[in-house]
């Protein structure tokens, strides 16, 4: 009986394969290899990410104890985003690797954007319940996108209207993390300092400028100088992350008055942070209704795009 979903997602920094069971939307097989960044470096090249990918998908594959003739569609994120013109070299892995695969196994071959990964995988409890008036959150070291996103007949239409104009939220974090040295990517580790070290000064944190879009570029001066000057660690990382929280509260309200939302996705490796996905839910969860992903699936997965078949198929019959 063919029942399985193949997802594959090869991002920036982690190669993820997972097979869901969509009789029983239930996970089967998940593995992600996050992709080996040299210590001191502040990421990877493209190519070398690829070529990361090329080396991780078979050793990857080579897990899989299923019977993959059970398969009845393979789904790839082929793409950053889901519109005209969105590339990236290391998606191109995925896409070329998922193809082999489905001609292999005679099965269905589908295609999504990583951003519909990431909306997906935030959704696949609720898909039933919500599909349209959503303000995704996409926050992680390549994005930060705010997107008025509503279904469509596969997967989800998404309008880019906030973030940030330079660099994004996780960048800032690995660059205030790498100057501490902390391993790269460097926000888990970050977030489990502050976690370990309670005692923290509570210090002012910047004005934000700005409306729907900021700027964030001459916060990495700011904390680097703080750090120069002789602050504790957990000071500036509690000060970063609460500063970060307070930039997506500060667009959300902007948004709220050009834009009609009820539910609020906050996704990518950023939403992970604790100390984040806390002030925002301290600070919105009487206004909207948030949704964060496991930790786990917030950060990059091939679960969404596993899932996404299964929620194209429910909103097409309903």
């Amino acid at each position: 009986m063919k029942n399985y979903i193949l997802g594959i997602d090869t991002s920036a920094y982690t190669t993820s394969i997972a097979i869901i069971d969509k009789q029983m939307d239930q996970v089967v097989f998940d593995m992600r290899k996050i992709l080996q960044v040299p210590y001191g470096q502040k990421g990877l090249r493209q190519q070398d990410a690829v070529f990361q990918h090329l080396k991780n998908l078979p050793e990857i594959f080579g897990e899989i104890d299923i019977d993959l003739n059970r398969v009845d569609t393979v789904s790839v994120s082929s793409r950053p985003r889901n519109v005209e013109n969105s590339y990236m070299p290391v998606f191109t892995v995925g896409q070329n690797f998922g193809k082999v695969i489905a001609k292999t196994l005679s099965c269905n071959y589908v295609e999504y954007s990583h951003q519909e990964n990431h909306i997906g995988a935030s959704l696949i409890e609720q898909y039933k319940t919500i599909n349209n008036s959503i303000l995704a959150i996409h926050i992680s070291g390549g994005t930060s996108e705010f997107l008025s996103v509503c279904k469509s007949s596969a997967g989800y239409k998404a309008d880019i209207i906030g973030g940030s104009k330079d660099i994004t939220f996780g960048q800032l974090i690995d660059r205030i993390g790498n100057t501490m040295h902390f391993p790269f990517p460097c926000g888990k580790h970050m977030d489990k300092f502050i976690d370990d070290n309670t005692n923290v000064e509570m210090i002012k944190t910047p004005r934000i400028s700005g409306d729907e879009y900021i700027n964030l570029s001459g916060m990495e001066n700011y904390y680097i100088n703080l750090y120069n000057n002789k602050y504790e660690k957990q000071t500036i990382i509690y000060s970063l992350f609460k500063y970060i929280s307070e930039c997506i509260i500060y667009i959300i309200n902007n948004l709220k008055n050009k834009h009609e939302f009820k539910t609020i996705i906050v996704t990518g490796g950023v939403a992970s942070n604790s100390t984040i996905r806390k002030i925002i839910l301290e600070q919105l969860e009487n206004q909207f209704k948030i949704i964060f992903p496991s930790i786990k699936n917030s950060s990059d997965n091939a679960i969404g795009t596993a899932f996404l078949p299964i929620i194209d198929r429910w909103y097409d019959e309903a």
